[in-house]
């Protein structure tokens, strides 16, 4: 195979050089899903221990559903592991690929407990990221997602999490050619650098039950092409309810922040980040998005 407030946000914030740590990876689109093995290599890359630990069929919009893995009664996606193999797999010649036969967040959760800590010299993981999943996953559909439900299954076992969708791109086989798709390297690439941002602002990463929602633009050949075209901006996953919704993190001049249906919809090359509750997949408070915004704010910039 090829594998070329203040207290609160200081006390989260502590800068330090990003490191190499053990990264736990999953998906909903399948382990042998071109996106998933490109962000693999780009991890690998940079210094990173990753394991995948993915489903070994496509299984989109299964959200945050369990079951027991079970003997493939088919071959898995792209005649990427025969008929009959066992619940749980792994690529011969890099074990550190690895199948569950289940739904996304039973990947997760074998991945956390027992594929990853193999690697790992018996630890936990330090930080879990899902996808870059084919097709955005905005607003409501972060409940539908299962590359959602992967990452939220890490936070509420304490791992930090982060989920990265795509908006270019189709189901495609890692092997389709002799390289990625331009858009599944560019999209390794962002979600390396919002990791390596988030683990050089040092531990704890994420507060307590957060995850984070990373949905990139489409790229193409002559629009967004590479990373430094695109713009991070903090936003949210729903819509806030006026006289309800409490007030978001002040930045960019507002105490409301925009969503992520707004900034995939104004004009330019952007990306969203929001920060979610793992625990029920709405917007975390103010409080929470300043330790974010404090975390990430070397990559975040305003809309247009």
């Amino acid at each position: 195979m090829r594998f070329n407030t203040a207290a609160l946000v200081a006390s989260l914030s502590l800068a330090g050089p990003a490191h190499a740590i053990n990264i736990i990876s999953s998906n909903d689109d399948g382990w042998a899903e071109v996106n998933i093995r490109a962000l693999f290599e780009s991890l690998d890359s940079a210094g990173h221990v990753t394991v995948v630990s993915a489903p070994a069929e496509n299984e989109s919009g299964t959200g945050s559903d369990q079951k027991t893995p079970t003997v493939l009664t088919e071959a898995c996606e792209f005649n990427s592991c025969p008929s009959g193999s066992p619940a749980i797999g792994y690529n011969a010649s890099q074990p550190r690929l690895n199948y569950v036969n289940s739904y996304p967040a039973t990947s997760m959760k074998y991945g956390i407990n027992t594929i990853g800590p193999a690697h790992f010299d018996g630890a936990a993981p330090d930080l879990a990221v899902t996808g870059p999943n084919v097709g955005n996953n905005l607003g409501l559909e972060a409940w539908l997602s299962g590359t959602v439900g992967a990452a939220t299954y890490a936070a509420k076992a304490g791992i930090p999490a982060i989920a990265f969708s795509g908006a270019t791109g189709s189901q495609t086989a890692w092997n389709a050619s002799s390289t990625f798709p331009h858009y599944s390297q560019v999209y390794a690439d962002l979600a390396v650098n919002v990791t390596d941002t988030l683990i050089a602002s040092g531990v704890p990463y994420l507060p307590d039950d957060i995850w984070l929602n990373v949905n990139f633009p489409s790229v193409s050949d002559s629009e967004c092409t590479n990373l430094d075209d695109i713009k991070f901006v903090l936003s949210r996953i729903h819509i806030a309810v006026p006289l309800i919704t409490a007030d978001d993190v002040t930045t960019c001049g507002s105490s409301r922040l925009p969503t992520e249906y707004k900034v995939a919809l104004t004009s330019g090359c952007y990306a969203s980040i929001s920060v979610g509750l793992a625990s029920n997949k709405l917007d975390a408070n103010a409080t929470m998005q300043a330790v974010v915004l404090n975390k990430l704010s070397g990559i975040l910039s305003c809309l247009d």
